[in-house]
């Protein structure tokens, strides 16, 4: 496996923060996204690589590995395995503590496995290694998920057909097995795992599958009532009966009118509006006069 600089990768330095390693992935996966260079094959590679360093780095755990073993760090457990077991098993052989094998033996070991396990032991054990787990991200909008539908991404350079469930939540990862790094005979391939992050692009706030929208409504209407028409986020229209006196902040919850239901099928949120009765400003003399008018018959 070809060694990636994973540092030089986000450009930041082997020190970096957290905080550091973010702002750095962000603002390259920005620029990299499939969807911002359509048809670069370069900038799909590039993509890939960042979405490869931010799944380790911003790790603490992974991070700490990749420091120490590099290209291998995600066989590291099997190597520290292994070395306690050649420990035992030259302890048992002439009693002394087998400290030879040390990190800088790692990828050596790491082949050798490949091969057919350890000399000195008993039987031939193969290892079972799983390739490397690919990380992607998507974006969408939030009108994106209302339906469940199909959609291709390239991830490593090879185009994948996935199924994106309607309701799917922002910053949810889905794994697809087998779409990781392939392994050949004797391997396990490794999963692919997608992150959404699904951008509002509405008026609506979203809370799981319910929206919430604040509906502004002028003095009159408010104290009079009536209709008022408006449009859910699947953009079909619903006349609201507004009620005589009504009450600033007062809510009312349309059933249904949400979003789906991740993976219930024929299930959706409700929409809660919220009303907030504007004050009429700028009144002209005559305005002013017939409110004052208003309030002595109060």
């Amino acid at each position: 496996m070809e060694y990636i600089d994973y540092y030089k990768v986000l450009g930041v330095k082997k020190d970096a923060s957290e905080k550091e390693i973010k702002k750095a992935y962000r603002k390259l996966a920005r620029k990299y996204h499939p969807d911002v260079n359509p048809g670069n094959k370069e900038a799909e590679k590039k993509f890939v690589q960042i979405n490869e360093a931010n799944e380790v780095l911003s790790n603490p755990e992974n991070r700490k590995k990749y420091d120490k073993y590099g290209k291998d760090w995600m066989h590291a457990e099997e190597f520290e395995k292994a070395k306690q077991q050649r420990r035992q098993y030259s302890g048992r052989q002439g009693g002394q503590t087998y400290s030879s094998f040390s990190e800088e033996d790692f990828s050596d070991f790491f082949s050798s496995m490949f091969g057919g396990g350890f000399s000195g032991q008993t039987g031939s054990r193969r290892a079972r290694f799983k390739g490397r787990d690919y990380n992607a991200e998507l974006h969408l909008n939030l009108t994106d998920i209302l339906k469940t539908h199909k959609q291709t991404i390239t991830v490593n350079n090879k185009k994948i057909r996935i199924t994106i469930p309607a309701g799917v939540r922002d910053g949810q990862v889905i794994k697809i097995k087998n779409h990781g790094e392939q392994v050949g005979e004797g391997g396990i391939n490794g999963d692919l795992y997608i992150k959404f992050n699904i951008e509002n692009n509405t008026a609506f706030k979203r809370d799981g599958s319910n929206l919430y929208l604040t509906l502004d409504l002028d003095l009159y209407k408010a104290v009079l009532g009536g209709d008022f028409v408006i449009n859910t986020i699947d953009g079909k229209k619903v006349k609201l009966k507004i009620k005589a006196e009504t009450q600033n902040n007062t809510k009312v919850k349309l059933r249904g009118k949400g979003l789906p239901v991740y993976k219930k099928e024929g299930q959706y949120g409700d929409l809660i509006i919220t009303y907030s009765i504007k004050i009429p400003t700028n009144l002209s003399p005559k305005e002013k006069e017939l409110f004052t008018e208003l309030s002595k018959l109060r």
